[in-house]
């Protein structure tokens, strides 16, 4: 079994340059979480924020992600989840469960994006790319009034 880690975090307005082991470094700005692969690879870990994908719980201390993170296209393939700053181990998936898992988030992924279409958005969906609604959508979850 391996042991477990702790990490620290850090809030910040943009990732930088050098990456430090076992620091989490949370961009609010960009809805997105950065690290060092907890294993000890080096390889930086990537965990985006949207109801499809990642999500952050900050309890004034610590950090939580969910889901895991499975790190399926790295050599290392590690899978852990990050609970209160700490690393909790899970076991790595057969390729055809990973196969599932990537399918079930393509298809939740789809789902949150045409859901939150308004008939217009139907009618140019072929000009606005992903990257266009993606921006609208943290537009409308972090400007609510």
């Amino acid at each position: 079994m391996k042991p477990e880690i702790v990490l620290v975090h850090e809030f910040v307005e943009s990732v930088p340059d050098e990456l430090r082991e076992r620091t989490l470094y949370v961009s609010i700005r960009f809805a997105t979480v950065i690290h060092k692969c907890c294993c000890g690879c080096g390889r930086q870990v990537v965990t985006p924020l949207s109801p499809t994908r990642w999500k952050l719980t900050f309890d004034g201390k610590t950090i939580s992600l969910y889901p895991s993170i499975g790190n399926w296209s790295m050599p290392c393939r590690s899978h852990y989840w990050i609970e209160r700053n700490r690393v909790k181990w899970a076991k790595q998936w057969p390729q055809e469960q990973i196969r599932d898992g990537k399918t079930q988030d393509s298809m939740a992924k789809e789902k949150q994006f045409n859901a939150a279409k308004t008939p217009a958005d139907h009618a140019t969906s072929a000009s606005v790319g992903p990257r266009s609604r993606w921006r609208d959508w943290i537009k409308c979850a972090f400007f609510r009034k």
